[in-house]
């Protein structure tokens, strides 16, 4: 670990120089939202070293369209994930900063530069990650929020970071090669990025969430798609992860999100009682100003980003989100130590026949 560390300084001492960067984007079917984010590249002053495309196994002829905007393109036949779509990309790549893009993202104009100023200026940083933006790309209500809640939460969130960005995220290639890249074992888009974070960290180098790297989110979310990618690919394998390595999650469980899953579920079952008891409803009410208050400030912003009906709106969407994320963290806890019973079961099995 000393001799990790030693190495990573060593390397970062000598960023004094004029960087290069290139631009990664694994893509599955981006369709009208790649293009954008492909047009949007070409506009950047200046421009990246290099932009190189990973299709991965895509239908829709992605990998044609990356060509005609002058992306360097890697197919491959099959879908294996961002994961090892990122890693074919950063093997591919001849610059000393990787900077990864979701293919359903736009970038604002001057962020190569302003990428290369802060590696330049901050030689101690092996990474930085970014935020979305305030005015998501789709307009329905889901979408808005979504995103919106999202930039709200990197926005208040501490700028020593824990944890990697797939979206917006920028490495030393060095770094990234040195820890070992994304892990594989993710087969679609999940928490790679995460746990490649917790790994840089535990590793000794350091992360900065810097809250003025903006990037656009072009993605329409519908109720289906928020919760199989919120619930099933993000928080059940994050508790997994958080319990196997002791892992910090820095941007969704502090004292007041705690509070918030414990609140949603004791009002829960005060409104069950309550059809038969109805004094539960009086229960129900205090927990409701409870989660109103513990929560203000994110009610809040909303309010000043879209005015009082739209907060209204997502009041019962971001209880809801407490409670299906109280409800990952039972299953997911359950579930790692039911595997860990497993693996270790043959042991004991064993153990139990020798002493017999």
């Amino acid at each position: 670990m000393t001799d990790n560390i030693h190495n990573s300084n060593m390397s970062l001492s000598t960023s004094s120089k004029k960087l290069e960067i290139s631009v990664i984007i694994p893509v599955f079917n981006g369709g009208a939202s790649f293009k954008s984010c492909l047009s949007n590249l070409a506009s950047m002053m200046p421009p990246p070293c290099e932009i190189i495309v990973v299709a991965d196994g895509d239908t829709d002829n992605s990998w044609l369209v990356a060509q005609q905007f002058g992306a360097k393109v890697l197919r491959l036949t099959t879908c294996n994930g961002p994961a090892k779509a990122r890693n074919l990309g950063a093997q591919a790549a001849s610059c000393d900063i990787l900077f990864f893009i979701d293919a359903d993202v736009t970038v604002y104009p001057d962020i190569i530069e302003r990428v290369e100023k802060i590696f330049i200026d901050k030689p101690e940083l092996a990474a930085i990650i970014g935020s979305y933006d305030d005015t998501p790309g789709e307009p329905n209500f889901l979408s808005q929020y979504k995103n919106l809640f999202h930039h709200y939460t990197h926005q208040t969130a501490n700028e020593e970071a824990f944890t990697f960005w797939g979206a917006c995220g920028a490495i030393r290639r060095d770094v990234f090669f040195a820890v070992g890249g994304f892990d594989e074992s993710y087969r679609r888009p999940s928490i790679e990025d995460i746990e490649l974070g917790y790994r840089l960290q535990k590793a000794g180098y350091k992360i900065r969430l810097c809250k003025d790297i903006l990037v656009k989110h072009l993605k329409h979310w519908s109720p289906v798609s928020l919760l199989k990618a919120e619930f099933f690919y993000r928080a059940l394998p994050w508790v997994e992860l958080i319990l196997r390595d002791g892992a910090k999650n820095d941007l969704n469980l502090g004292i007041k999100s705690r509070l918030s899953v414990i609140a949603v579920y004791t009002l829960t079952l005060a409104l069950i009682a309550s059809l038969w008891l109805p004094q539960f409803l009086i229960v129900a009410l205090a927990l409701s100003l409870l989660l109103l208050g513990l929560n203000l400030p994110v009610y809040r912003f909303f309010y000043e980003k879209r005015g009082f009906w739209f907060a209204l709106r997502v009041i019962p969407w971001h209880w809801f989100y407490y409670l299906y994320g109280g409800l990952a963290i039972v299953l997911g806890t359950i579930r790692y130590f039911w595997q860990q019973y497993k693996f270790f079961k043959p042991d004991i099995v064993n153990a139990s026949k020798t002493s017999l």
